[in-house]
């Protein structure tokens, strides 16, 4: 896990299953960008999820996803495999 200093954002990067989903919306709450760096297809994938107070992101490779609200977020995290077993 590494804290990179941005503006007044940290952009935090990980590997999926350093943190609980609990924890990464705890710190998408806290104003973190989070860097899943994620293993597929034969390489290296950098998924970036965020939070702008109303709207949640998974910005992938191909697509950007959006949620609503928390329980959302935490459904696409734990589906994703970006977060371990809480």
């Amino acid at each position: 896990m590494e804290d990179d200093y941005v503006g007044t954002m940290t952009i935090m990067e990980i590997e999926p299953g350093d943190l609980t989903a609990g924890e990464i919306l705890d710190a998408l709450d806290n104003g973190q960008r989070i860097v899943v760096r994620l293993e597929m297809l034969g390489g290296v994938h950098e998924v970036t999820l965020r939070y702008d107070g109303g709207t949640y992101y998974c910005d992938t490779p191909t697509t950007l996803h959006k949620h609503g609200d928390p329980d959302e977020m935490r459904t696409c995290i734990r589906n994703m495999g970006y977060g371990r077993e809480e």
